[in-house]
């Protein structure tokens, strides 16, 4: 096996380590019912887009931000976080082997306190995470993988990610890593055109093969 100190695995939270796109599909057709912002599919346009830019591209009005903050932040609350198959396994696997890795999330510091309150270990896992906080531009632009490759000190290049957004895989092909697209969120044929592969579930990953792949590129 290649020597792992180059390579580098950058992650997505939603709908890639987390079972949580139906629910926020829901929250956010929830919360465009309530206040309409003249964008049909609300929930699914959005998916991958931190919640500055949602805000800034739909809901330009300030008072109204603040209302779809405060209901969104309600919701939240509710929620229930639950591992995506074989999303826990390859973490720890990873973990186990000492591969550096980051989390890449369009989520604010909000969203990930209550993560932590329902998944404690996670955020534990990662040797840094990039949230929307620390980002200035939004998927597809990469600049959170870039940070991300950054702050684990590796060559993009040399890195991979696990995306199940559009905006997500076209970040990460943006980025110049080797993309693996998730599928569940999205069907196969929309993520494959962004990904070097498409898989149905983490559960298909082999942590070797893998990383032999990244140290061969």
């Amino acid at each position: 096996m290649t020597q792992i100190r180059n390579i580098g695995f950058l992650f997505d939270l939603d709908g890639v380590l987390i079972d949580s796109e139906k629910e926020y599909s829901r929250m956010w057709a929830q919360v465009n019912r309530e206040y309409p912002s003249g964008t049909d599919s609300l929930e699914v346009v959005i998916k991958g887009c931190t919640l500055d830019k949602i805000l800034a591209d739909h809901y330009p009005d300030c008072d109204m931000q603040e209302k779809v903050v405060s209901r969104l932040y309600e919701l939240e609350k509710k929620m229930k976080y639950d591992y995506m198959p074989g999303a826990q396994r390859l973490l720890l696997a990873l973990k186990d082997m000492n591969v550096p890795m980051a989390l890449v999330t369009s989520s604010n510091e909000v969203k990930m306190a209550h993560l932590k309150e329902e998944l404690p270990e996670l955020r534990d896992m990662f040797d840094f995470v990039v949230t929307a906080d620390l980002i200035t531009k939004s998927k597809p632009d990469p600049e959170g993988y870039l940070l991300g490759a950054k702050k684990i000190d590796k060559d993009i290049r040399n890195c991979v990610v696990f995306e199940d957004s559009l905006q997500g895989v076209k970040a990460g092909q943006n980025s110049g890593a080797y993309v693996i697209g998730v599928a569940g969120t999205l069907p196969r044929d929309v993520l494959a055109p962004y990904a070097d592969r498409v898989v149905d579930s983490m559960e298909e990953i082999d942590v070797v093969d893998l990383i032999n792949l990244l140290g061969s590129r």
